[in-house]
């Protein structure tokens, strides 16, 4: 299983509501439909440890797939990067970690 973690922040100036609504509808349904994506969830970062530190980044983004072919058939697919170059201009300081799941357990279920 391969996972896409995207840390960023918003522009100075941007309006975080006016952001989060196109964010948690439009977007993340976007996300969502991507081909191969089995799990996806959006964070916004409001803590962080030790408790006298800053997080860096204000949101995450997590999109699971079922494999490294087929993430990469996904997320490199020239209509998936052509849209990315386009919501890419609402962050800021983005980085986007592309890691394979060694171990995961899910208590969602219990």
């Amino acid at each position: 299983m391969t996972r896409l973690t995207v840390l960023y922040n918003l522009p100075e100036g941007t309006n975080e509501e006016d952001y989060l609504g196109w964010r948690l509808g439009e977007h993340q349904e976007s996300n969502s439909a991507m081909e191969g994506v089995t799990y996806t969830d959006f964070s916004m970062i409001d803590a962080s440890w030790p408790p006298e530190s800053d997080s860096p980044y204000r949101f995450m983004t997590i999109a699971e797939f079922k494999s490294r072919e087929i993430f990469e058939n996904s997320f490199y697919a020239e209509e998936v990067q052509n849209k990315l170059k386009g919501d890419i201009k609402r962050i800021k300081d983005p980085v986007f970690l592309i890691s394979d799941i060694l171990v995961k357990t899910d208590k969602r279920g219990e």
